[in-house]
């Protein structure tokens, strides 16, 4: 994922970037980085590598380094970000979150006419943002070159432009799949991915762009330059998965929705009488406590933490590249309470299952100290298709998820002409898939969130959610 931050003010802008980049931490683990621009020195950049220390330690003297009434700030789990361009449209600083499929075709097509370059990384790859504002720089301005760029990429692109004149330009992808929010104080505004971000900081809702519109900001006003279209598909995997408790995306909060989601849930299992005589609900920590609270208070079980993460030294089991170390690091950070696990039949949520590793080895680890059972419910439906919007669940093949594997073991390549009937529990293959699955992680029972309970949860029209991820509709 990622997310950005940006202020445009008549005070100095650089601590509330600072603040407002570190409240998007939770989005990405490889770089973070902040512009600025300043009359007298005019753009200024610093980027640092975060994948072992967090922004706020790697960007704590950046109040000395850093100066401007303008900045941006960005944490990334790619590419370093924002990058300094000079261009036709004039010198200015970019951020893009999304993901972009159709990399190496533009690059091609782009250096055969251009006569132009890219500025390499390892292997050759070219940093997804600079290919983005090569795009922009191929019109005339701001505007018209950021409408090409999110039409000729394949994926999603919310941009967040810092210009050599102190003002700002964000630009909500086509359909929305991904939030920006703009707030307001006496000095001026600002740009946030998370709600909660600009919040804390003092300014007041304004509004949210719609998907595919494009404002300026000074710090005396906002200019639309291009209006929102009429298709939205938000990510539904922001309440479900990677969005911050504290946030709202288009009106709806993240926690409520999640104690929505475990609600639902817990009314399914009664209703099928599933995993009856359970003493305790708890949450594959931290984003599958709440939905299992939901759950909890509709069915009546009593909410516990078997477990509990040890966090001041370890705050992201996700931080190292290395899939053995992330597994290293999380089964470090699980500290049993034996209490609540001797003897005892467990039911927890997670807010998903994609390729299962880690929760295998959280589970063994609960029976290792004493466990009776363990039910498994996932916050959300199978995941049967790898991201290609986002990078969340994105894979070098749908191969890696947990589901495509466990249908090729139980129907080979015909089976996945069956996808829907393997997230449907009421049909032989559905419960097929999940009878199998619970075999390879020793699950006492193993459930999925329906895609209809989702979007239940959610309160939204469903055209405006994209599930592409768990029934592949676009």
């Amino acid at each position: 994922m990622g997310g950005f931050f940006g202020v445009v003010s008549h005070h100095d802008a650089i601590s509330d970037v600072f603040f407002g980049t570190d409240y998007h931490s939770h989005l990405g683990t490889a770089r973070g980085g902040m512009a600025a621009y300043d009359p007298q020195i005019g753009l200024q950049r610093d980027i640092h590598n975060i994948q072992n220390a967090p922004f706020r330690t790697k960007f704590e003297h950046i109040f000395e380094e850093m100066k401007g009434f303008a900045s941006i700030g960005c944490i990334s789990d790619a590419a370093p970000q924002p990058l300094l361009i000079r261009s036709n449209l004039g010198t200015y600083a970019i951020c893009v979150t999304g993901v972009i499929n159709n990399a190496a075709a533009l690059i091609h097509q782009y250096l055969s006419f251009s006569g132009g370059h890219f500025d390499a990384m390892t292997g050759g790859a070219v940093n997804p943002t600079e290919l983005v504002a090569a795009m922009i720089n191929q019109k005339s301005d701001f505007t018209e070159g950021i409408h090409f760029a999110q039409q000729v990429i394949d994926g999603t692109a919310s941009i967040l432009i810092l210009k050599d004149d102190g003002s700002l330009i964000a630009a909500r992808d086509r359909f929305g799949r991904l939030p920006i929010h703009i707030g307001k104080d006496e000095d001026g505004y600002c740009v946030s991915f998370e709600s909660y971000a600009y919040l804390k900081l003092g300014y007041t809702k304004l509004r949210e762009l719609g998907p595919g519109e494009i404002v300026q900001l000074t710090a005396d006003g906002i200019t639309q330059l291009a209006p929102p279209g009429k298709e939205m598909r938000i990510c539904a995997f922001l309440w479900s998965y990677y969005g911050y408790p504290t946030s709202s995306y288009e009106g709806v909060n993240v926690e409520l929705m999640r104690y929505r989601n475990g609600e639902i849930m817990a009314r399914h299992d009664a209703e099928e009488g599933n995993a009856e005589g359970v003493d305790y609900v708890g949450g594959v920590p931290d984003s599958g406590t709440p939905h299992a609270i939901g759950y909890a208070n509709e069915s009546r079980i009593p909410f516990a933490r078997p477990y509990i993460k040890y966090t001041p030294t370890w705050s992201r089991s996700f931080m190292p590249q290395n899939q053995v170390d992330r597994n290293k690091i999380a089964k470090m950070k699980q500290i049993p309470i034996h209490e609540l696990i001797e003897g005892k039949n467990l039911l927890f949520v997670d807010d998903s299952i994609v390729r299962g590793t880690q929760l295998k080895e959280t589970v063994d680890f609960l029976y290792a100290n004493g466990a009776k059972a363990v039910h498994m419910r996932s916050a959300c439906p199978p995941i049967m298709y790898g991201c290609k919007y986002l990078n969340f669940s994105r894979a070098t093949s749908d191969m890696e998820l947990i589901t495509r594997r466990t249908i090729m073991e139980l129907e080979g390549e015909e089976g996945f002409q069956y996808l829907e009937e393997y997230s449907d529990s009421k049909t032989e293959r559905g419960k097929n898939l999940r009878r199998a699955i619970c075999e390879k992680f020793h699950f006492s029972s193993l459930e999925f969130q329906s895609l209809e309970g989702v979007i239940e949860s959610i309160g939204l029209d469903p055209c405006k959610l994209c599930t592409y991820c768990w029934n592949g509709k676009e």
